[in-house]
């Protein structure tokens, strides 16, 4: 992946100049990165390609020096990209629930001049992280809550419909519940409430029966064998659709797993309290149950008079990030910028 260094190193001789020069190099390094990583091939990318990254580094109005924290590092596609534009004064510390993803985003970013502190740990404990390594204000947030290609791709993961693999969805495999402990232990109540809440799944109750049915058989031990009994409890004729019959009940179900939406909701009014006046917050999201948290959690400290929402409607993709990334049609952009 080559970034155009050229460009961004201008870009940092310039802060303290001329404004028009220093947006006009700017919107052109950002349209040059995102189209370069964008179109690195699979092999180059190893599934690194960053969803909505043009959008992203426009709103988080980055500065030379500046102070950055990723909440979700992942592969750091984001972060590299960040690292370009703050360059060597600037720092980024990184945090993300999924060792694998950081060891491989610790190798990413060290190809760039920029300070990085990376940790394991769950977002929700991102003011104990901010704590351990001195405290002090960041300059932008970044949340991007989407399932990392490298996780999808794993069938040891458990997460995709498309390969079969042990039913785990951990996104810290050193945790102690996975989706085989929920599946095979929830009562059919509970299961079908999780089922209803975290994935919105219209068949939810007859799902929930099914599965209670099938495990009393043999225990539901695999992604396949889960998929199979979803397809078994939903209508044939409400079977194709648009997405696999089964995405809406894998979603609830890893949700319910890494407490994705209780995590989220305390990790964003917490990371609000690092966020300098004037510093911006993005949140990518894929979901609809993500994205109203998000929303009213920016709508609530709006009123408050904490932030101000720069994204009255949640950004969307264009439509040729699409094309060249299909797994991003469903992110939605909220930006907000803290006002005191």
């Amino acid at each position: 992946m080559k970034l155009p260094a050229e460009h961004l190193r201008k870009l940092q001789r310039t802060s303290s100049g001329s404004k028009r020069l220093f947006k006009y190099l700017r919107e052109t390094a950002l349209n040059e990165l995102s189209d370069s990583m964008a179109t690195a091939s699979p092999a180059e990318s190893e599934s690194h390609i960053p969803v909505m990254l043009k959008e992203v580094l426009q709103h988080l109005n980055l500065k030379p020096g500046a102070r950055v924290l990723d909440c979700t590092l992942g592969l750091a596609g984001h972060a590299v990209a960040i690292a370009e534009i703050i360059g060597a004064g600037g720092e980024i510390i990184g945090i993300d629930r999924d060792q694998g993803s950081l060891e491989k985003a610790r190798q990413w970013l060290q190809s760039t001049a920029v300070k990085c502190q990376l940790r394991q740990a769950d977002f929700r404990n991102l003011d104990e992280v901010l704590k351990e390594l001195g405290g002090g204000s960041v300059d932008a947030i970044l949340f991007d809550l989407g399932i990392s290609s490298y996780q999808l791709d794993d069938p040891q993961r458990g997460f995709s419909l498309k390969s079969d693999g042990p039913l785990d969805m951990r996104m810290d495999q050193g945790s102690y519940i996975s989706a085989y402990e929920l599946v095979n232990s929830l009562s059919e109540r509970e299961l079908s409430s999780i089922i209803k809440n975290f994935g919105e799944e219209r068949w939810h109750n007859r799902i929930a029966r099914v599965l209670v049915q099938e495990r009393l058989k043999k225990p539901i031990e695999t992604t396949q064998e889960l998929s199979e009994v979803i397809l078994k409890a939903i209508p044939h004729r409400y079977q194709h659709q648009r997405i696999h019959p089964a995405t809406r009940t894998f979603q609830a179900i890893r949700i319910a797993v890494n407490r994705e939406l209780e995590a989220l909701e305390l990790a964003l009014t917490r990371s609000l309290a690092f966020l300098k006046v004037g510093g911006r917050i993005c949140v990518i999201s894929f979901h609809s149950l993500e994205d109203r948290i998000v929303k009213e959690t920016f709508r609530k400290n709006s009123q408050a008079g904490v932030l101000k929402i720069i994204s009255k409607k949640p950004l969307r993709p264009e439509d040729q990030e699409i094309n060249n990334n299909p797994r991003s049609r469903s992110a939605r952009l909220r930006v907000a910028e803290r006002t005191k």
